[in-house]
């Protein structure tokens, strides 16, 4: 059941929305002075090259970040996000693309810890290999789900739990779910993103009953889709379900949804979702 490789997808629309995001998120914690912690519970490897044959079979990048590589005038956080993937780049040229792991240590400080978990063993060699040598990053090759419960509370208080699994698994929809709201008792405090695929809406509208239901407050939706809700095989949106989320994401995001449907989408089928799914 350890098939899914991020390799083949990395730098897709739903990369782009899913690290709009946390940069976002990673830009307010950044704002005060107090320590965070960072936990991923799907870490891949972090960094991903786009000459590769894998990201080359698909070419997902294709229609997601290379439609933003040389892009003017971009709202402000889109423009913040692509700061960081031109860092990681270090050229002019766009050649390779950062995960989640990568964005949140070219900007976190010193001190900021991270929590790694990747259960694929090859995902886990090579991330070990692009991490390595920092002991304030933690890395496990075990089940994340199972990580981020024995990890909370972190010991700052304060931190951003990253949850995006590949969901090749049908129970995994209800285990993160299930996992969110076990954490959320540990460290009700913290800021939780669930990245999601729009594969069957039925599927995510139980998810989000489900999280409606928790009795857990605060939580907002932003979802991109590229192409219009379909019975067929493949994903036609995907989305992050925020928990605890800056005060200033809702707005800040109205700003990003529209542009990237429009600039992502495919034959004017773009589209996009905000919304407080439960108030504070």
């Amino acid at each position: 059941m350890l098939s899914y490789r991020h390799s083949y997808h990395a730098g897709n629309y739903a990369d782009v929305l899913k690290h709009t995001v946390v940069v976002s998120i990673l830009d307010y914690l950044l704002q005060k002075d107090k320590l965070f912690c960072y936990l991923d519970t799907h870490s891949g490897c972090g960094a991903y090259q786009l000459n590769s044959e894998q990201s080359l079979k698909t070419g997902e990048f294709k229609d997601g970040i290379a439609k933003l590589w040389g892009q003017k005038n971009l709202p402000a956080p889109l423009s913040r996000y692509m700061e960081q993937v031109i860092a990681f780049n270090g050229m002019d040229k766009l050649n390779s693309y950062p995960g989640s792991p990568m964005i949140c240590n070219q900007m976190r400080r010193d001190d900021d810890r991270m929590f790694l978990f990747e259960l694929h063993p090859n995902e886990f060699t090579n991330m070990r290999g692009n991490f390595s040598g920092d002991r304030r990053i933690k890395m496990a090759n075990t089940d994340g789900l199972q990580g981020l419960i024995a990890n909370m509370p972190p010991k700052e208080r304060r931190g951003l739990v990253l949850i995006d699994p590949s969901y090749e698994i049908k129970t995994e929809y209800e285990e993160v779910v299930e996992s969110l709201i076990a954490a959320h008792r540990r460290f009700a405090t913290g800021t939780y993103a669930l990245w999601y695929p729009v594969v069957k809406r039925a599927v995510i509208n139980k998810m989000e009953r489900a999280l409606k239901a928790s009795g857990i407050k605060n939580i907002q939706l932003f979802e991109l889709g590229i192409t219009a809700d379909s019975e067929e095989h493949g994903m036609t949106a995907s989305g992050m379900i925020v928990i605890n989320p800056p005060w200033t994401l809702l707005r800040e995001m109205q700003q990003s949804l529209p542009f990237l449907a429009e600039i992502l989408g495919l034959d004017a089928q773009g589209h996009y979702r905000v919304e407080t799914l439960v108030a504070e």
